[in-house]
């Protein structure tokens, strides 16, 4: 059994160390599950075919749809312009002084308007870039500003949003993506309030040592050793020359204002409508007949008005653009490909979950955890802030978590008289805290579209995606013990 341990202790720091090291996670997952098989002494292929690959297999035949119109949905609104019409809008409403307040509010929208995260960071670097410019801002802080805004608040804690955070708790407690929505508006503003904050602190306290926007400081410690291609050519980085291509944001500046903003409209109503009012008016029973798998709405609710509300944006933006069909194609192409690398990746931390849950030493691991706190919802928020930790992914931590505890979890939240509502909200905010550790993907990749290194901007990526959402998660326990969801 100690030797069961060890294979998983060491599986896991297999994992955060190839991942760290730029090995793409579904080489480095199979990889890591082999390991904890191998001290467990579990047979290898059988483990690979009949656990890794279902589990894999189960997560893309889930979440597949949502990851692909995202990123259908995120190219459009990038190819049309949409996005950096967006962008320059907020920015000319909260002005180019407020350059940190104006590139978090821009990137929260567009985020909780269902454009996929990566792609966020992709569209706001260049805009980022040039609004700290102007206003001298040491570009170290780039990356935090846009990891406030993309990889907490609208990710996990806004009700209705459409990320692939707050749908995964559904599937599990039978909620929606409005789930617990004051506790989520409360733990929103409470981790934009102090992402702010602290990002303000910052600016001061760079600038008063002297640092600018042109400045570079260690300098010695950007050589990018991972393979990606050098950004900084194609007028991407920081201190590159601005494009001189023409962005096609350009025609947009004829067409009036809110009209980039009627996609991310589309999805935040249609969303909040499927849910509340269409979906609990239609008559479900067929759902009960064996061929569906008699599957209940409550767990499909969610997923199913994200997917309608992302199909309907999409509708609406080639209504609007249908004279620029060639185009809006390449969007499409390009979304399709860009949907693949994160959900295998994602799909295969959830299959390394699901290897290491059936060794015999897993069930050691999982007592420990249930005897920790007792109480469901404590329950929940840690182990799945563990799992989003070990693999550097909240969508693919708490998917293992939940895998591994969600019908336990189920069962003492009932007799505990715990609300799911409240289960759903914390526990996908949980899983949005420790994921973004030093190894994350999503960190690694911000770094390398900043042109920023680990140790020029991990701090305060650090603080406003880390440190003030566990904070906020540990402060919102208390308040459901005190008052309750709501």
């Amino acid at each position: 059994m100690l030797l069961g341990i060890a294979g998983i202790i060491l599986s896991l720091a297999l994992l955060i160390t190839l991942a760290y090291r730029g090995m793409p996670v579904v080489i480095a997952a199979p990889i890591a599950s082999a390991v904890a098989l191998l001290f467990s002494g579990a047979p290898l292929l059988a483990s690979y075919t009949e656990i890794f690959m279902p589990a894999l297999a189960g997560f893309v035949g889930s979440y597949f749809p949502v990851f692909l119109l995202g990123a259908i949905f995120g190219l459009l609104m990038t190819t049309t312009g949409y996005a950096e019409s967006i962008a320059r809008t907020v920015t000319r409403w909260i002005g180019a002084r407020n350059a940190l307040a104006a590139t978090v509010l821009t990137s929260a929208l567009m985020t909780y308007g269902g454009i996929s995260l990566f792609v966020v960071a992709f569209v706001m670097f260049p805009l980022a870039r040039e609004l700290f410019r102007a206003a001298d801002i040491p570009q170290r802080l780039i990356p935090g500003t846009i990891a406030l805004g993309i990889f907490t608040f609208t990710m996990t804690a806004l009700p209705g949003t459409p990320q692939v955070q707050n749908i995964i708790p559904g599937q599990f407690f039978g909620t929606g993506t409005f789930a617990a929505p004051g506790l989520g508006l409360l733990g929103g503003l409470m981790i934009l309030g102090g992402g702010l904050v602290w990002l303000e602190y910052r600016r001061k306290s760079l600038m008063g040592q002297g640092e600018h926007f042109g400045d570079t400081p260690d300098t010695a410690d950007t050589a990018d050793t991972s393979g990606a291609p050098d950004t900084r050519r194609r007028g991407e980085g920081p201190g590159a020359a601005p494009a001189t291509t023409e962005s096609p944001a350009v025609a947009l500046r004829q067409l009036h204002p809110v009209v980039p903003f009627l996609p991310l409209l589309a999805v935040v109503l249609v969303n909040f409508t499927c849910t509340l009012f269409v979906f609990p008016a239609l008559d479900w029973g067929y759902l009960q007949e064996e061929k569906y798998g008699g599957v209940e709405l409550s767990t499909r609710a969610g997923i199913w008005a994200v997917i309608v509300a992302l199909v309907v944006a999409i509708l609406l933006i080639m209504a609007l653009n249908a004279r620029r069909f060639g185009d809006l194609k390449n969007g499409f192409t390009e979304g399709v490909k860009g949907s693949m690398l994160p959900i295998f990746s994602t799909a295969s931390e959830v299959g390394y979950g699901a290897v290491v849950a059936s060794v015999a030493a897993f069930a050691v691991v999982r007592d420990a955890v249930f005897t920790m706190g007792g109480n469901a919802l404590v329950t929940s928020v840690v182990s799945t802030s563990i799992t989003a930790a070990i693999t550097g992914s909240s969508s693919g931590g708490m998917t293992i978590a939940l895998n591994a505890f969600g019908s336990d979890l189920n069962v003492m939240a009932v007799e505990q008289g715990v609300s799911a509502e409240a289960m759903h909200r914390l526990t996908a905010m949980a899983a949005g805290g420790l994921d973004t550790l030093p190894h994350s993907g999503a960190v690694v990749t911000l770094l390398l579209v900043c042109g920023m290194s680990h140790r020029q901007s991990y701090k305060d990526i650090a603080m406003v995606t880390l440190a003030i959402p566990v904070v906020t998660v540990a402060l919102l326990l208390g308040v459901v013990a005190l008052f309750g969801a709501f």
